[in-house]
């Protein structure tokens, strides 16, 4: 499905069929039986003797219900619009009607981003992991400006922001040589998912006292959270883990506790996966963030593996570009450009202040796109 128009000249019958056209791409049929499948269930007393349970259920019904009732109320809307439009016959009439049109346009097209959330990980949590390229001092500043831009995202949506390890850089006051966290809220993986990638930075460099322009590299790396909901096989032997002393920032006395877990898992191919976290002062509670992560990672693994075979079975020649160079971020020409959707951002004092959401929702639509393409072999 093409982007909706989101122009004054979009016509109440253009609407309409953009509304006729959400009906498929929603599945609502499938969204009403899920709903009246769930209703027994948010009834029955004992739902929150498990109050996990509880709030996963109480979401997904309370995400149909919206989405449903937001449909309905926008044909009763439309139809409605459509006798105004035969009455209205005064320049301010007209004005009125107008400012309708556009509003019902907004719920529209808030309707209709519903359709990029696809994937059956969307709600889960995301866990970030920023890493600076090579570039030394510049790289590792470039590193820490996308982890606060990441976090001023997430305050803007409301999100939770739970850090799981960070390595300041020596050399950088405001830099990162390395930064986990995980971002919890609603479908925070679904949005976030488009920004894995490397993420370029252009700038005249603050730490160059000959005022040259540098280029710097960053990557970014989203997972979903995976939960023990999810089965992951881990065989014990394959795992080992380390206790070690915190390093966190503030002080030598400040979270410098024997609470500190590496979990070093080796099973399966040659490469290890290595999780660290040191956050928490809570060496249990270090060690179930560590495994959380591990069983991520994993999953993630398997994830690539499986749409590489898919791939390969359907005669693609076309690579999985994992980690590919997704945006560029250009300061003194004032422009922020997604290499993958074209667009130009001329705010990246905004953009670096959190205000990404715009370009997510790009990302997410280009991806639909792409997904929705016919394969060439």
């Amino acid at each position: 499905m093409e982007h909706l128009d989101n122009t004054p000249e979009t016509s109440l019958e253009e609407m309409t069929a953009q509304l006729h056209a959400l009906r498929g791409y929603l599945d609502l049929a499938r969204k009403e039986a899920r709903l009246a499948e769930l209703e027994p269930q948010l009834s029955d007393p004992k739902l929150w003797d498990d109050p996990e349970a509880a709030r996963t259920l109480t979401q997904e019904a309370a995400r149909l219900r919206r989405v449903l009732e937001t449909f309905h109320r926008l044909e009763g809307d439309l139809e409605g619009l459509r006798e105004l439009q035969e009455l209205a016959t005064t320049p301010e009439e007209q004005q009125d009607l107008e400012a309708e049109r556009a509003a019902l346009q907004r719920t529209l097209d808030a309707l209709y981003r519903e359709t990029l959330f696809s994937g059956p990980h969307d709600d889960r949590a995301a866990i970030l992991t920023i890493k600076p390229g090579a570039g030394g001092t510049e790289s590792s500043d470039w590193a820490g400006m996308l982890w606060r831009m990441y976090r001023r995202f997430a305050e803007r949506q409301g999100f939770e922001v739970e850090l799981l390890d960070a390595t300041p850089s020596d050399a950088a006051p405001n830099g990162i040589d390395y930064a986990q966290l995980i971002i919890r809220g609603e479908r925070a993986y679904g949005l976030l998912q488009v920004e894995s990638g490397v993420h370029r930075l252009v700038r005249v460099s603050p730490f160059d006292a000959q005022g040259r322009r540098h280029t710097s590299f960053a990557s970014v790396e989203v997972m979903p959270e995976i939960d023990d909901a999810v089965e992951i096989t881990i065989d014990p032997k394959d795992v080992r883990v380390d206790v070690y002393r915190s390093s966190g920032p503030g002080g030598q006395s400040v979270n410098t506790t024997d609470s500190a877990v590496r979990v070093v898992y080796k099973g399966g191919t040659p490469e290890e996966i290595v999780v660290t976290c040191q956050d928490g002062k809570s060496q249990i509670k270090n060690r179930e963030k560590a495994m959380t992560v591990l069983r991520s990672r994993l999953f993630e693994r398997e994830e690539r593996r499986r749409l590489e075979e898919q791939m390969r079975a359907r005669g693609e020649q076309k690579a999985i570009e994992w980690g590919s160079q997704i945006r560029s971020y250009v300061l003194d020409k004032r422009y922020v450009k997604d290499h993958r959707t074209g667009e130009m951002r001329h705010d990246p004092d905004d953009v670096l202040d959190g205000d990404i959401e715009g370009l997510i929702w790009s990302g997410l639509e280009h991806r639909a796109r792409t997904q929705s393409e016919p394969q060439r072999a």
